[in-house]
């Protein structure tokens, strides 16, 4: 089987590539930054989640997906699925903080969102990689 190549690491000027994994692993490390609280059962983040319905196990689900996407973004294979995951988790955040007791803290998830699709969208040749090989 024959490697297909990659347009976005091909193309694309070397700053980019350089930009778009800073990024990533800038984005790897806020969701595991944001991830431990939710272990450690922070009161503060019991209590937002409590706010909006989730218990301790929705809490505990919630910081698993985070350090799984985490992971994803740095592993160059799985980073345009694990941005495209993060910004779909990242979309239920914006609307659970906006239905929320503080609509404006909808900032930070905001802000996430939109840079995971922005890596969704530049790794977006190696997710239709994965997909293909996972075919067959």
């Amino acid at each position: 089987m024959t490697a297909v190549p990659h347009p976005t690491t091909r193309s694309a000027p070397r700053w980019a590539h350089i930009a778009t994994w800073v990024l990533q692993v800038g984005l790897a490390a806020m969701y595991l930054m944001s991830a431990v609280p939710k272990f450690l059962g922070d009161p503060t983040v019991v209590a937002g989640f409590a706010a909006i319905g989730f218990g301790p196990t929705g809490m505990a689900v919630i910081g698993v997906l985070e350090v799984l996407g985490a992971v994803g973004l740095v592993v160059a294979r799985l980073a345009g699925v694990a941005a495209a995951a993060l910004a779909a988790l990242m979309v239920g955040a914006v609307l659970f903080t906006l239905a929320g007791p503080d609509p404006a803290a909808v900032v930070l998830p905001a802000v996430l969102l939109v840079l995971d699709a922005v890596v969704a969208w530049v790794r977006r040749d190696r997710t239709a990689e994965l997909l293909r090989s996972v075919r067959g």
